[in-house]
């Protein structure tokens, strides 16, 4: 399989995967919702793909190509702004994954890889890490989404013989990351002091070079197929852990101090951030032996190599950013 149409293409994944498989001497087709992009490989097809659901058409983006990989979602968000979150997370991650699904094995694609979640085994866990034989326990409307189109995939791929490989990823972090990750290198590269020293949780992660990475073991491996993994860098850190690591590669002092966990959370809770509160100061740990013993894979970068390239990518936008100048007018 040589010819390969990466949906969401101009994402956050998107961007490092194509570049990633154009090196690796794939044919790249991508689709994102804009009319153009910039930044993206010479030579690789774009095209314009507005909404996700299950009147899209396909049917043309698809032909002559091997293999699907769908990184194009409906992502969770902090603050929802749909009045029906969930209609809204399910047309788009789960008829709109479908019909995709169902249009790629009409026209003869070979093998779909779902980017799905590690939000689908849960929100965290305490006595041991999760691993893809443990029973889903998808708990807000994202996660279900996701937990659904997986079912769905399977029962088409059942149906019609198109392999799927669904992968569920932790928290990716990387170059032009957002979100809590964001918002972590901001507080570290201003030296606030944040109370959260000696905590003892443990989180799995994933940097975007080794996810791209796994996805492209995922595309052409016979043992791939039909399978679930879990993907991570392999090495599980806690939130102070984690902030240490950011200081180092911003090249500043972490100011961190400590404060009671149990404190933390009531404060979090009276301000309506208990959940937040939770991914900063729980545990989530995967088992990503899987793909590890199936398919050979290991993480190409470790944590000290992706946390560097993700501050210094940080560093380099700002650094592009303009400033602004005194006019001299009030």
């Amino acid at each position: 399989m040589s010819r390969v149409l990466i949906t969401g293409g101009a994402g956050f994944v998107g961007r490092p995967l194509v570049q990633i498989l154009c090196d690796n001497g794939f044919e790249v087709t991508a689709t994102g919702r804009q009319p153009s992009v910039t930044g993206l490989p010479a030579g690789i097809n774009y095209y314009q793909v507005t909404s996700l659901g299950p009147d899209t058409d396909w049917q043309n983006v698809l032909t002559g190509i091997d293999c699907v990989i769908h990184l194009a979602a409906r992502v969770h968000v902090m603050t929802e702004t749909e009045t029906d979150a969930k209609t809204a997370f399910h047309k788009t991650n789960v008829d709109g994954t479908k019909k995709l699904a169902l249009d790629a094995a009409k026209t003869g694609v070979k093998r779909l890889i779902f980017l799905s979640s590690v939000k689908v085994n849960g929100e965290h866990t305490d006595a041991k890490p999760f691993t893809e034989d443990d029973k889903a326990h998808p708990q807000d409307d994202y996660a279900l989404s996701k937990y659904n189109a997986e079912q769905a995939l399977l029962e088409i791929a059942h149906d019609t013989g198109l392999e799927v490989v669904i992968i569920r990823p932790p928290l990716v972090y990387g170059a032009n990351v957002k979100g809590n990750f964001k918002s972590l290198i901001s507080l570290t590269k201003r030296s606030w002091p944040l109370p959260l020293a000696g905590l003892k949780n443990a989180r799995s992660l994933v940097f975007v070079g080794n996810l791209c990475d796994a996805i492209k073991a995922c595309i052409k491996h016979p043992a791939a197929a039909n399978q679930t993994f879990l993907v991570s860098d392999d090495h599980d850190l806690s939130t102070t852990e984690l902030i240490e690591h950011l200081a180092h590669a911003l090249s500043c002092p972490s100011h961190l101090f400590k404060l009671p966990v149990l404190f933390l959370y009531i404060v979090a809770s009276l301000f309506g951030q208990k959940s937040r509160a939770q991914r900063i100061l729980g545990s989530l740990q995967i088992n990503s032996g899987k793909i590890h013993k199936l398919l050979g894979w290991t993480p190409p970068y470790n944590v000290v190599q992706g946390m560097q390239l993700s501050v210094t990518a940080d560093l380099n936008a700002e650094q592009q950013i303009p400033k602004k100048t005194d006019t001299g007018k009030p």
